[in-house]
This record gives structure tokens, sequence and C-alpha cells, in this order.
């Protein structure tokens, strides 16, 4: 059974469902997935994957006139036991979560020169997480980078995105049979940086996933989740929040494949808008194939804008191969203020000005719980709070 539900304020919203269909993987990319950027044409814009992203705001990251020119600084920092390493483009642990399948992943696939491995061991249950900072210091940047998690390890990575940079970069997750990871993305980037980044989880036997991606700055952000699992029993839960001011670019385009039996999935991602041109798009794919019998999925979508001016694309596809599963459906909202929740709050004495500021903090709370780290969660909901200031002071 499979839930669309539409609300349009000032957004486009869809929902898809296909049974016996072709795989997403295929239906919804223009070419196959390789690691060769010479295998994709150069977009035009007309394509289904890039239909809603502005190429001009790609600083040349699409069409291979973006030549390295700039600098990124990755500093780790990660408790006893975990390896970090930086290795070169042959090492045989790269590429092996997933594949690039649009010409910006193959351009950064092909053109970075070191990348950075962070593995903990098997066994090993991390009591404090893993930092990876990230930092722009101006240009062209490409990037990759490994989270590899040996059999029943647990670990919490966060990997903090801040300065300014035009960024591509390929991010691999691969969980061992077992191992439990929750992985914390934050694009904290200034004004002017532009940021693309396919993301690629290798869930294992029995493993469980868990993405929150939070995404405030920067001029243009594409994000590109994707989950496979390695084999039966694995669970990923993809949670994300994002908070678009004016004149923002702010996309996540997230698939789910189902493509082994008896795994679970669940996507939850929230964003709020506010100011002229300010523009979110939402893609959530989710494919279950004929062999992933006992599959249970769900994926929703919520929007709040605050303003006019701002746009919202938001587009739910469920493709369904097998009738053999526990359950599957999809969600997916856009509208303004909810007059009655404000009324209730104002006649309770809460001044409007205040009352809005707590429902849009209602509206992210249960994501910034899932966190779970009281300084990041401080720090997230001390940037709601800042953006807000142009919204609701």
């Amino acid at each position: 059974m499979a839930e669309a539900q539409n609300i349009p304020a000032g957004s486009t919203t869809a929902g898809a469902i296909a049974v016996a269909a072709e795989s997403t993987v295929a239906t919804r990319m223009s070419a196959p997935p390789s690691f060769d950027v010479a295998d994709f044409p150069v977009p035009h814009g007309r394509e289904e994957e890039w239909r809603f992203t502005p190429l001009e705001r790609l600083a040349g990251l699409h069409d291979g006139t973006a030549v390295a020119s700039g600098g990124v600084k990755v500093a780790v920092e990660a408790p006893e036991g975990v390896t970090v390493e930086t290795v070169g483009r042959d090492d045989a642990r790269l590429g092996r979560a997933g594949t690039p399948v649009d010409r910006v992943a193959a351009q950064a696939y092909t053109s970075f020169e070191q990348a950075s491995v962070v593995t903990v061991p098997k066994e090993a249950v991390l009591t404090e997480p893993v930092r990876i900072a990230v930092h722009g210091e101006g240009g062209v940047a490409y990037g990759h980078l490994v989270v590899e998690l040996g059999a029943f390890a647990e670990a919490v990575v966060v990997i903090d995105h801040t300065g300014d940079a035009v960024l591509a970069a390929n991010v691999e997750y691969v969980l061992g049979d077992g191992a439990k990871l929750t992985v914390v993305s934050v694009q904290d980037w200034d004004d002017k940086a532009v940021h693309v980044s396919q993301q690629d989880a290798l869930v294992g036997r029995d493993a469980s996933f868990k993405s929150v991606v939070v995404t405030f700055g920067g001029d243009l952000v594409r994000i590109h989740p994707r989950v496979a699992y390695a084999a039966t029993g694995g669970e990923a839960e993809l949670f994300g929040l994002y908070f678009t001011d004016r004149g923002q670019h702010q996309e996540h385009r997230l698939l789910v494949d189902h493509n082994a039996p008896h795994n679970k999935s669940n996507v939850v991602y929230k964003g709020a808008l506010q100011g002229a041109e300010a523009h979110a798009v939402w893609i959530g794919d989710v494919v279950i194939r004929v062999a992933a019998e006992g599959t249970d999925t769900y994926e929703m979508n919520r929007n709040l804008v605050l303003t006019d001016g701002a746009r919202v694309d938001s587009v739910p596809n469920l493709e369904i191969e097998t009738g053999e599963i526990v359950g599957a459906g999809h969600a997916s909202a856009t509208g303004r203020f909810d007059d009655e929740q404000l009324f209730y709050l104002m006649a309770r004495g809460i001044p409007q000005h205040e009352a809005r500021r707590l429902v849009v903090r209602g509206f992210f709370a249960e994501l910034v719980q899932q966190i779970g780290l009281p300084d990041v969660e401080e720090r997230l909901i001390a940037k709601i709070e800042e953006e807000l200031e142009a919204s609701v002071a």
C-alpha cells in the first residue's frame, strides 16, 4: 500500500508507484552507473536527475570546466583503536559501496588525488564519536571519503562541512555484518559555497545504518544519499533537516535500493523555507526488486513555507517488483503555518512572535533528537533560532 499527500503552497509535489517496473537505478538516470566521466554526457537540464538543478550555479562541476584550484582541509578526530589513513587512488577499498550515477560524481571520482579512509575494527564499540571536519579554503576541490565498520562494530561519525569551496565529493559507508553506524553530515557552508556529493551506504547482514543529513549553508547544495544491502536483515534509517534561505538552492535526492530480501528502511526529511527564490528539492526513490521479498519500507517528506517567494519540489517515488512484501508507502506534504496551532498557543497567552517560533522548533524537534549528541544538537538548535530571526522575529 502506498500513500501520497499533497498540499501545494508555492510548491509542486508528485508521487509515482510502479508494479513490475524497471528498477529506479535504470529508469531515473540518463546513463548507467560508471566510474568513467566520459560515460556521462554533459547535462543540459532536461534530464530527470537534473531538471530541478540550476546548472549555471554548479560552477562548472557538471561540464568539466571546474579545474581543481583550491583546497579543502580534512581533519579527523577519532577514538583509540580507529584507523585513519590517507590513501591514493589505487587503494582497493575505494569504490566498493557504490558507483557514480551522474557526471559530477564521476568527475569527482576521476579527479581526486587522495582519499581519507576511516576504519573501525570488528567488534569495537566506540564510546566517543569520530569527528571529521571538512573546511573549504576557496576554489574548486574534489574529495573522497570511506568509513568502514568491521563486523559487529558500533560507531557514530560526525562530518562537518564549513568554509567556502566548490566541492564535488563521493562518500562511502561500508557496514560489516551486525555493525551499527550513525552518521551525522552537517552542511554549514559559507554563503557562496557549492557542494555536490554522492553518499553510498552498503549495509551488511543484520547491520543498522542511520544517516542524519543537516543542510543550512551554501549557495547550492545537492546531496545524493544511496543505500543498498549486501545481505538480509539490514535496516536503514535516513533522516534529513534543511532550512533554505533567500536565494539558496538545496537539493536532496535519495535512493533506497532494496536488492536483497527481508530488509527495512525508513526515510523522514523535513525542511523549512523563507525568502525570495529559496528553492528546496527533495526526491525520494525507493525500489523493491524481485528478489527483495519481505521488504518493509516507508518514506516521508514535510516542508514548511515561512514566507512568500519560496518554492518546494517534493517527489516521492516507489517502485515495486514483487508482491511479497511486509509494507511499502510514501507521503509528501508542503504547507504554511497551521493556524489552529498558532491559535491554540496564542489563546494561552503566548505572543504570536513566540508562538511561530515554537511551531517551527516543534516541527524540527523529532529530527534533531535523532542525532543523540548534545553538543551537535545544541549547535543545530541555535542555528535554527538564528535562521528564524529573519522570518519570525
